[in-house]
């Protein structure tokens, strides 16, 4: 049996996780051995009660659960977002989550921004580097408020944070077939970390002689992925230009409505979680996009070892999609409830 730990968050990250319960449910009728909890941890319970995430309950998730699923967490209410950066970064950087995973795969050829392109062009995978770099929270503000004020932030890389997050790159690329792996920094201008990733990244590119390893300035990956996106099958990177990368990915895909992650540690409890944000002025609406939350189980259920599901749920998005029954923000005529009951109809047609 899977257990899976799901926390809906805030905003809309509360309606587009209605419609993955949906599909996880008819998943779990069929016969896959699923099963799941709610936590109510997001904003409200923050406001009430000062709780965000407490080191107990992750270390429950870690002992008792496959897989953590969220919707999306962040409310004006907070406006330091202390509850999210809990919630989410809590879990990545206790449980290290040091995989962030992020699929660019166009869906259909009408939804690329880019002129010509087909989803074979489109069709490639990122790992971000999910728990170092500039991300890692290390630095400070000296005279805060005053002229004379000092912020500094400092990009942290390991080795072993470094050659881990490469070789899981590696290891996809052999395990899938592809072709190759190409490593992303800013060596000319950040020459440490560049030195760092860049002597790694080849080291381990020996121990696979029949993947071709590949490198681009960040600044020049970004203009390759909008020039000639069929060139890529895995793209690896640290921590911030992951960021910038994959949201750049999700946008040759359609948009970030349409865009799944997992928060990956191999063989353990992982996060798993639609990359849009929580947009609670659209809270109970119906007209949130629910896709990327349904494309998210399909990624969760692959990493829990039931990957026939996410092919299944990727191909009964693509017929909604080409038939017009998805929200308007894609040019359909439904709202978030008609979207998620139309996948999980076409889920078995």
């Amino acid at each position: 049996m899977s257990k899976i730990a799901v926390i809906p968050g805030d905003g809309i990250g509360v309606d587009v996780t209605v419609e993955a319960l949906k599909v996880m449910k008819l998943i779990r009728d069929s016969g896959v051995p699923l099963e799941w909890d709610e936590f109510d941890y997001g904003a409200d319970k923050y406001l009430a009660t000062g709780i965000t995430l407490p080191d107990e309950e992750i270390e429950n998730f870690r002992d008792n659960y496959d897989a953590i699923y969220i919707g999306a967490v962040g409310d004006p209410r907070v406006p330091d977002m202390k509850h999210a950066a809990d919630i989410l970064l809590g879990c990545r950087f206790k449980l290290d989550l040091y995989v962030n995973q992020r699929p660019v795969r166009l869906l259909d050829e009408s939804l690329c921004p880019l002129k010509d392109r087909t989803p074979e062009d489109v069709n490639f995978m990122v790992f971000r580097e999910n728990t170092e770099g500039a991300y890692a929270g290390n630095g400070g503000i000296l005279k805060k408020g005053t002229p004379d004020e000092v912020a500094t932030q400092t990009s942290v890389n390991t080795r072993k944070g470094v050659e881990r997050i490469i070789r899981h790159a590696f290891e996809y690329a052999k395990q899938f077939n592809l072709p190759t792996v190409t490593m992303s920094d800013k060596s000319n201008a950040l020459r440490f970390e560049g030195d760092l990733w860049q002597r790694t990244f080849y080291e381990v590119a020996e121990e696979y002689p029949d993947i071709e390893a590949n490198h681009w300035y960040i600044d020049a990956l970004l203009m390759q992925m909008v020039k000639r996106p069929e060139q890529f099958d895995v793209i690896v990177t640290n921590n911030m230009f992951g960021d910038i990368v994959t949201d750049m990915g999700a946008q040759l895909c359609g948009g970030m409505g349409l865009a799944g992650s997992g928060n990956i540690h191999p063989g353990k409890t992982s996060l798993f979680e639609p990359v849009h944000g929580s947009a609670p002025k659209y809270a109970g609406t119906d007209i949130a996009n629910p896709i990327a939350a349904l494309l998210t189980v399909g990624i969760m259920l692959t990493h829990i070892g039931y990957p026939e599901w996410e092919d299944k749920i990727e191909k009964a998005v693509m017929r909604a999609y080409r038939e017009g029954n998805v929200t308007r923000d894609l040019g359909g005529r439904l709202g978030t409830s008609g979207t998620g009951d139309t996948v999980c109809k076409y889920l078995f047609e």
